[in-house]
């Protein structure tokens, strides 16, 4: 069952189309990955979805509610961590959760239950007289996840809640979305970590200049590039001597990256050109270090369908 509808959604800034006759259905109960270059259109989607901003043409549906129509309603089933982290470093934990969950109607007794419930969720408990000032990052996102919880929402939306915060505190927020998927909650997840998406999503959309460009699950995604080879070359030094258009030239070679001293050569599938890109190094007098072979992976798709790495 469908609990977010999407439908001919579009959204302009004066000739930008940030948005354009975007179509997508979220099942009732999945993690549902959007993935999208930087000025995709994501955030505008998900601003969309939690009526933050307007919609010029179509309409979005949560729980067969229409955002439009009812959106009182439709933001009561959700709850979102945004990209940038919003809480009040002049209040404590517990009086930020209060804060957001009063805003959606939460008094009294319940209100102090739910707020402490979400900070015992997120590991904070034993900080909810303290104020975030102080907190490192990870802290903070997670104090942003409570705040975003604590009224119980149907659909948690998550905007690159791992940013910028260190693996400890990362574990521990992914380790925090699959229990509340556990729990029931649909999650709508974004980021730029294309390890958090395999690790997490059941169907993932793919969003470019404000379109879906692929959706389903990862291995449906993925057998879209079946068909390629991935050679990653890592070489001594001088690699300054490469040149991409020279190995593109080698038979069966469709792209070629260069990262520090990393080469990435992308052939089409059964080329069997490794021994020609093998000698086209040797030639140019470098030293190989390693040569790994790469199944192709959910980067491989993007890349692929947009021309672009996901961190670009």
């Amino acid at each position: 069952m469908s609990i977010v509808r999407i439908e001919n959604v579009t959204k302009k800034y004066g000739n930008i189309v940030a948005v354009n006759d975007l179509s997508l259905s979220i099942e009732e109960g999945e993690i549902f990955g959007l993935l999208g270059p930087n000025g995709a259109g994501k955030s505008t989607l998900i601003n969309m979805i939690t009526s933050l901003i307007t919609i010029d043409e179509g309409n979005i549906y949560i729980k067969d509610a229409n955002t439009k129509s009812n959106a009182n309603l439709t933001k009561s089933f959700t709850g979102i961590v945004p990209q940038d982290i919003a809480i009040y470093e002049d209040l404590t934990c517990l009086e930020n959760v209060k804060f957001f969950a009063g805003l959606y109607g939460l008094r009294g007794k319940e209100l102090k239950s739910k707020a402490m419930e979400a900070l015992e969720f997120t590991g904070l408990a034993d900080k909810a007289k303290d104020f975030p000032k102080g907190f490192s990052g990870g802290m903070k996102r997670r104090l942003n996840i409570a705040c975003a919880i604590a009224h119980n929402p149907e659909i948690i939306i998550m905007d690159e809640p791992t940013v910028g915060i260190d693996p400890q505190s990362r574990n521990h927020i992914l380790q925090s979305v699959k229990e509340l998927n556990r729990r029931g909650c649909t999650v709508i997840y974004t980021s730029h970590y294309m390890e958090e998406v395999e690790e997490l999503c059941s169907r993932i959309a793919i969003i470019d200049y404000g379109k879906v460009i692929a959706l389903g699950t990862k291995q449906e995604l993925k057998s879209i590039v079946k068909h390629k080879n991935e050679v990653w070359v890592t070489v001594k030094n001088n690699i300054d001597k490469i040149v991409q258009e020279e190995l593109k030239e080698i038979p069966g070679v469709t792209d070629v990256e260069i990262y520090e001293n990393t080469v990435m050569v992308y052939s089409m599938h059964e080329s069997e050109n490794l021994e020609s890109i093998i000698a086209y190094f040797t030639s140019k007098g470098l030293g190989i270090l390693q040569i790994e072979s790469k199944v192709p992976d959910l980067e491989t798709v993007f890349l692929t369908l947009t021309g672009r790495k996901l961190r670009d």
